[in-house]
């Protein structure tokens, strides 16, 4: 397989600062692949699916890197060509859907608009292809809800709503990032068989964002562990659930409730191995400013 989305020495800053949000981040998605991007809140996760969608809050300033789509280094573009490559080959799937989705508009033209609007599709054709989609991830009655608004949908149908719109231009590269925190645990579990469905049914490279290591074990093929900004471990799924290799790995993995014992002490990750990483850090900045 080749890869169709590539990140290599990514880095960011806050607008005025000096310190970095991003650190050097390198890594891969294969066309077809699963790969899953886990750490603990504020690591920076959902940062990188921005920046390959190119959606980063103002606030936050790429300095060095590369992010080539199929190819397309992205970030050398001009921007209308960017929006333009961007659209037509990556989509995202939002965490909240009651949030992502415009409460004053109905259902359908929140679907179509990006195929009409991005890609050139008649109308006609791209409400054909929306009641294709609802019907795909398994809602019912689709017309009745592409003339529905959103409050008139249970959380469960709206984050279909979201799966549907994400693949409906048939994307090379779907982002989802952290798409059943919203939910409820049974209907979490529906929506994951629901996005691996979706994905191998459509091919479609995957970066999948969560904090939750066993939607990785589910879904994913392989794996980025992320602190701080860094990526600390970058291997398949099946070999970090044997072996991981980085201290902080080893106590996300550790932290992990164990369903097969649910009156387990819980065991956070040590304070010790915490100061390890962020001396590592430390060094890696040093090390950066002095070669900028």
């Amino acid at each position: 397989m080749s890869a169709f989305l590539e990140i290599d020495t990514l880095s960011a800053v806050l607008h005025g600062s000096s310190q970095r949000l991003l650190r050097s981040v390198r890594l891969t998605v294969d066309r077809g692949e699963v790969r899953g991007l886990v750490g603990e809140s504020g690591a920076g996760k959902s940062m990188i699916g921005k920046a390959v969608l190119g959606i980063l809050p103002a606030a936050v300033r790429i300095v060095e890197g590369i992010i080539r789509l199929d190819g397309h280094d992205i970030l050398a573009m001009p921007a209308s060509e960017r929006r333009r490559v961007i659209g037509a080959t990556a989509a995202l799937i939002p965490q909240d859907p009651l949030t992502a989705l415009n409460p004053s508009r109905r259902i359908g033209p929140q679907i179509t608009n990006r195929l009409v609007d991005i890609l050139g599709w008649s109308k006609a054709a791209a409400k054909t292809r929306a009641l294709e989609l609802l019907d795909e991830v398994h809602i019912d009655a689709p017309e009745r809800v592409m003339a529905s608004y959103p409050h008139e949908l249970s959380g469960g149908m709206r984050q279909r709503v979201l799966i549907a719109s994400a693949f409906a231009a048939n994307p090379k590269l779907v982002i989802a990032d952290e798409p059943t925190t919203a939910l409820d645990v049974t209907v979490q579990k529906q929506i994951l068989k629901l996005i691996r469905e979706m994905q191998a049914r459509h091919d479609t490279a995957m970066l999948f964002v969560t904090h939750d290591l066993g939607v990785v074990s589910k879904v994913c093929q392989k794996l980025t562990v992320l602190y701080a900004g860094k990526v600390v471990e970058d291997t398949a799924v099946a070999a970090f659930f044997e072996a991981p290799q980085h201290p902080y790995s080893k106590a996300l993995l550790a932290a992990t409730p164990k369903y097969t014992d649910p009156f387990a002490s819980l065991l956070p990750v040590h304070e010790s191995v915490i100061a390890s990483a962020n001396a590592e850090i430390t060094a890696a900045d040093q090390e950066w400013r002095h070669g900028r």
